[in-house]
């Protein structure tokens, strides 16, 4: 679903007006294509919070067990059971809440990819270091190890919150840095005219 269905994109003028005359107006670019002063995007896994509901769980097992355990017996093994459903709750929990979204942020100087709801992990790339955007239409947890922040050393790396489209900057040390996001052409589209825009000498 796309949150932001006016950004990306231009929509045609219904009306035939100039749109340059309204204040903070989109700059249009030399191929014709409008893009916004900031673009964003965000992309987002419902399927996530049943993860967050399993560490919750542990975390009330832990807890539970810490208050309703007598402690006169086998104290070694009901503290190692305590210890350990608390830091898998709070492992998942974490896991799950801060790649259950991501919010991608472009404007005139660099891409900003802030996860989760209080935007932790963030990862904010400089236009300077990017030499070029591809739509990569079916990014998978499974190419990538997982969800949430990843690496891998002939990929490089990705925010995957989800399956389906996603946006791949080439970066100018030769890596590369994919992230999921709906409306991953709209994205391109914005790289791709800001990065023209900066070095309007190396297109022909």
């Amino acid at each position: 679903m796309r949150d932001h269905p006016h950004e990306g994109a231009a929509a045609p003028d219904r009306h035939g007006s100039a749109d340059g005359a309204a204040g903070g107006a989109p700059r249009s670019g030399g191929s014709g294509a409008e893009i916004p002063e900031v673009w964003h995007g965000t992309a987002t896994n419902r399927m996530q919070w049943l993860l967050a509901v399993v560490g919750a769980a542990c975390l009330a097992l832990g807890v539970a067990l810490a208050v309703e355990s007598t402690w006169t017996s086998g104290l070694a093994p009901l503290v190692m059971s305590v210890v350990g459903c608390v830091a898998a709750g709070l492992l998942v929990l974490f896991g799950t809440l801060a790649f259950v979204h991501v919010a991608v942020r472009v404007d005139d100087d660099c891409l900003e990819v802030r996860c989760g709801h209080m935007g932790v992990p963030r990862r904010r790339i400089p236009l300077d270091t990017v030499v070029g955007a591809d739509v990569d239409p079916r990014v998978t947890p499974r190419h990538w190890g997982g969800w949430g922040y990843r690496w891998r050393p002939e990929q490089g790396t990705a925010v995957v919150v989800r399956r389906g489209e996603g946006m791949v900057l080439r970066l100018g040390d030769g890596r590369t840095f994919t992230v999921t996001v709906d409306d991953a052409e709209g994205a391109v589209r914005c790289v791709r005219e800001r990065l023209r825009l900066r070095r309007p000498t190396s297109t022909a």
